[in-house]
């Protein structure tokens, strides 16, 4: 038997009894209604995979596998062919790309390989040489490579995930570089998903309407001449595919045969994943979605192989971008796992008590915050822009990781803000904390390496106080601190996770979503058993951006107060973060900061990209020649 026979033959059905166990154990621990929400899910699957239970951390490799393709002379791409070389230089040698950036927050070690780069690539230290071909043909004018090197680039890949396993590596995190790809993706996932050529082609680099127009006409035209098998892995492949994709599917069936979890990222690691779907329809057991990319026929790929985004930061980007940050989901819900089994004591955090009597609040105290209120600093955002811009990527692909960066940079006046900002999770109580949130507090900010402070409300004391708590805690906290997490916990150790959220959803919410109160009386209508939480987090969040912090928010219940808070002060809103589901879609419904800790994470995501990459001209890449790039980077 070949390689690729052998290992396919070895591909069998995750362990369900693994997975099933970790379900059970998380119903056990936190209740009915599945409060993690997808970390949950993640967690059965990562288990079923590995066949353990608990899950355990292992150790994980992003694999940037490279080529160039024939079909790049059609003029498809925003950047020149010769990008290709430059941009692998640039992982290993100047190490300012967003895989570097990105590798680094995630933790992953950072692999690079040549299937079909069209240069010499001889004096690039540290590059995996697996070289095919110089790049592959245009698929636009017949087959892009022969049967044969289709088969190799599937077994280069496959000798990839085994060297990586042999080295302790079982979760992998495959991306890729080669300009014209998303025009080869786009061929794949228009025959394997009956899609036309409009609905399956996008803007790649963010290229023109004119260039997106020759795009999907090169597609066509592709489809015609080529006519892939879409049930036929290789001959899609060999047809329309490019050498780096070939690897990643490669890639994925020897992990999936060496019960090795995959962590997909966008449109060419989706591409790479139908290829190898085709070829084994059991790879999709061993495969975990990331993000929901910009390229409009991504979903149709994640339906077709059954998968579901965590998160939608509105990337358009390959090199393992999304699933680094998917991945650290995992990892925090494999830690929370752990904790779940410790005891996670009142000794744990930093704890604070209202006041039994507080000063007097008057309107001057109100009028202070909201007549003095500042604003981002413009020029440092500015600045921030142009350098976010001219990093060494196609404009404005990183979606909303450049706005975080950008932001960070208003709220501290500072151009480039530095990775060691300070941060705290300011989590409000009014009742007694159960084991299983105490346990998942504590995970969740150990992740996010941020201090804890619990702050507990007196109820019975008027919503002034409350206020005032909420006012003065998050100002003390926020005079070191830049990040400030913001969460509450349920009032009873009895109440299933969520209850508060349903409560204030219930009273302050339309159906359509719409806030239904007035935002000046809103907390008049806050049922009366929340009125103190509502009331310590509206002086918190008014407290903290006035102290020009990032006020990060937490569950539903954190959501909703933040909503008419902004109503009421639209000044706050440049300094709230919110996190799901506008970022994550996780459907979390613990409370205690689970949600506002990922949100400090994606804050770290975005500061390692402005602090570890560099610009085109400091790594010497070629700068876009189409679309909004074209002028506005500079090498």
């Amino acid at each position: 038997m070949s390689l690729l026979e052998n290992t396919i033959a070895k591909i069998q059905p995750p362990d369900e009894a693994a997975g099933k166990a970790v379900r059970a154990r998380l119903a056990s621990l936190l209740g009915e209604g599945e409060p993690l929400g997808a970390l949950g899910e993640l967690l059965e699957k990562y288990a079923a995979i590995v066949g353990k239970e608990p899950p355990i951390e292992r150790k994980k490799c992003a694999i940037i596998c490279c080529a160039d393709h024939g079909v790049a002379e059609m003029n498809v791409s925003a950047y020149p062919p010769s990008t290709t070389v430059q941009m692998t230089a640039n992982y290993l040698i100047s190490r300012g790309a967003t895989a570097n950036a990105l590798s680094n927050f995630s933790g992953a070690e950072l692999l690079v390989a040549d299937l079909g780069i069209a240069a010499d690539t001889e004096w690039i230290p540290g590059l995996i040489r697996r070289k095919i071909a110089l790049g592959t043909k245009n698929c636009a004018k017949g087959p892009a490579m022969t049967r044969e090197e289709a088969i190799r680039a599937l077994e280069t890949g496959i000798e990839l995930a085994e060297k990586c396993v042999e080295d302790g590596c079982l979760c992998f995190l495959p991306g890729e570089m080669g300009i014209a790809n998303t025009t080869s993706s786009a061929c794949v996932v228009a025959a394997a998903c009956s899609l036309t050529p409009e609905q399956a082609t996008g803007r790649g680099t963010n290229i023109s309407d004119d260039r997106l127009k020759i795009k999907i006409e090169v597609v066509r035209q592709a489809l015609e001449i080529n006519r892939p098998d879409p049930t036929d892995g290789i001959d899609l492949l060999a047809k329309v595919g490019g050498f780096e994709i070939g690897c990643i599917a490669g890639i994925i069936l020897g992990a999936a045969a060496h019960r090795g979890f995959v962590v997909l990222d966008g449109f060419n690691t989706g591409a790479a994943a139908l290829i190898a779907q085709a070829i084994c329809p059991l790879v999709p057991h061993y495969l975990m979605g990331s993000h929901l990319a910009a390229e409009p026929a991504h979903r149709a790929m994640l339906e077709k192989l059954g998968l579901r985004p965590y998160m939608d930061l509105k990337f358009r980007l390959g090199e393992a971008t999304g699933s680094s940050i998917a991945v650290n989901l995992l990892d925090a819900a494999v830690l929370a796992s752990g904790y779940l089994d410790l005891d996670a004591g009142d000794d744990f955090f930093d704890h604070l008590t209202m006041p039994a009597k507080a000063v007097p609040l008057t309107n001057k105290t109100f009028d202070f915050y909201l007549g003095t209120f500042p604003s981002p600093s413009r020029a440092a955002m500015e600045a921030c822009r142009l350098r976010v811009d001219n990093l060494a990527k196609p404009i404005y692909c990183l979606g909303y990781l450049e706005e975080i960066a950008i932001e960070m940079a208003g709220i501290l006046d500072e151009e480039r803000p530095g990775l060691d900002l300070s941060r705290t999770l300011l989590v409000f109580t009014d009742g007694a904390m159960s084991d299983a949130q105490h346990q998942l507090t504590a995970a969740f900010s150990t992740h996010a390496d941020a201090e804890v402070k619990i702050a507990r409300l007196r109820p019975d004391r008027p919503l002034t106080d409350a206020f005032d708590f909420g006012r003065e805690t998050a100002e003390d906290i926020t005079f070191s601190s830049s990040l400030l997490a913001l969460a509450l916990t349920e009032s009873d150790k009895a109440d299933a996770f969520g209850a508060k959220a349903a409560l204030l959803r219930e009273s302050l919410v339309n159906e359509d979503g719409s806030l239904r109160f007035e935002p000046h009386d809103f907390l008049s209508h806050v049922p009366k058993s929340l009125q103190a939480d509502a009331a310590a987090l509206l002086g918190a969040m008014i407290a903290g951006a006035h102290n020009r912090a990032l006020i990060v928010l937490d569950d539903e219940a954190t959501e909703i107060i933040a909503r008419y808070a902004e109503a009421l002060c639209p000044a706050l809103a440049p300094y709230v973060l919110h996190v799901q589901p506008a970022l994550l879609t996780l459907g979390v419904k613990a409370p205690g900061g689970v949600i506002a800790c990922l949100g400090l994470k994606l804050v770290d995501a975005a500061l390692h990209m402005l602090n570890d990459m560099k610009t085109f001209a400091e790594a010497k890449v070629p700068v876009a020649n189409d679309g909004p790039g074209a002028g506005r980077q500079v090498e």
